[in-house]
């Protein structure tokens, strides 16, 4: 199922938002007016198949401003046109301006609210936390690496991090260092589990 992944920048335009939206796929945007650049986003996003677009830190949307409002309606015109579910992930949004007031209540009509909490080491007989470090793990592209370690030190990694994936991410990439052949421990000493550095 192909899936877009979208990062809503800080005060975000419309133009600013469609620019993503495009540059996700690789569409060219230069010299186009942005009824063009949405036009080609929908159109192509369509066309591959798009199926779930993810787009994130969504409360920096804000409609009370002009360009707020405006980026507001792009993201109504938008999931009316691209035939996809839309995902729209950021912080306390029932408490921002994004789902409030007359264009808030048309978005909210087109959404689920689903409140995602921190993450706990253990549910039933699940360890969600643990499944997400391999997850994690396994997608890295790593050398130096033993597979399995980050999974082994779920407890500790998960007091530090509280259960919050951002932290943990935040966690391994600075760990990993950013530079290939870079690495630093994760853990204290007495709890050694080192992350190598990114294939180049």
């Amino acid at each position: 199922m192909p899936v877009a992944y979208v990062l809503v920048p800080p005060r975000a335009t419309a133009k600013m938002l469609a620019t993503e939206f495009a540059r996700y796929l690789g569409i060219p945007t230069t010299a186009r007016i942005q009824t063009q650049s949405t036009e080609s986003v929908c159109q192509t996003y369509n066309q591959i198949g798009v199926r779930l677009v993810l787009s994130d830190e969504i409360h920096r949307v804000n409609p009370r401003t002009t360009t707020g409002a405006e980026t507001a309606d792009l993201i109504k015109d938008l999931t009316e046109r691209i035939q996809a579910t839309f995902v729209h992930a950021g912080i306390d949004v029932t408490n921002t301006p994004l789902f409030n007031g007359v264009r808030g209540a048309q978005l909210a009509d087109r959404a689920s609210l689903i409140e995602c909490g921190p993450l706990p080491a253990r549910l039933g007989n699940k360890h969600p936390f643990t499944d997400v470090i391999t997850d994690l793990e396994n997608a890295l592209d790593l050398h130096h690496h033993r597979p399995g370690t980050l999974p082994r030190h779920a407890t500790y990694l998960h007091q530090r991090t509280a259960g919050r994936i951002g932290s943990l991410t935040r966690l391994i990439r600075q760990a990993e260092g950013g530079r290939p052949g870079h690495h630093q421990s994760l853990m204290p000493s007495s709890r050694s589990a080192t992350l190598a550095g990114s294939r180049s």
